[in-house]
């Protein structure tokens, strides 16, 4: 089996690489700062994961028909994704945000009582990752991406 032949999965894999390469440009245009590393992180704008889910369905609805079980599956699977995307790791997000603050204002309240300096192993501690989820509207425009990579690489297959 040729593995560049499975038009759903390379459609999905393209997606996630679109989405996660347009997150610097996108970025750069929104905060007129230039963050490479962005290629390479959870949550922002568009959404990979949606993207990816997106992608999958369409191509196989392409392929399969709209009525077929394939795709039924691919359809459920893709809006548990995408509303976990929105949902539950955005809410894990906004938790390490306060989290990370309270861990902030802690090491400020003991360096003004202690010698806080001293002490490396509270200064290396590393903070909670805050942008695991996304916005409503990064999960639309993931999803929008998966389906648009979706048709157009179905005109090469």
């Amino acid at each position: 089996m040729n593995l560049f032949a499975n038009f759903p999965l390379c459609a999905a894999l393209a997606a996630i690489v679109v989405a996660q390469v347009s997150k610097i440009p996108l970025h750069l245009i929104a905060a007129r700062e230039l963050k490479p590393g962005l290629a390479f992180s959870t949550g922002g704008m568009p959404s990979s994961h949606s993207a990816a889910v997106a992608a999958l369905t369409t191509a196989t609805g392409i392929l399969q028909g709209i009525d077929s079980v394939m795709f039924a599956i691919a359809t459920v699977f893709s809006v548990i994704i995408m509303f976990d995307a929105s949902g539950v790791r955005r809410q894990a997000g906004e938790q390490a945000i306060v989290i990370n603050q309270l861990v902030n204002d802690f090491q400020s309240f003991v360096e003004g009582a202690k010698d806080w300096n001293q002490k490396e192993a509270f200064q290396k501690r590393k903070q909670l990752k805050e942008l695991l989820g996304h916005q409503p509207i990064e999960v639309f425009f993931g999803g929008l991406t998966g389906v648009l990579i979706a048709i157009l690489l179905y005109q090469w297959y």
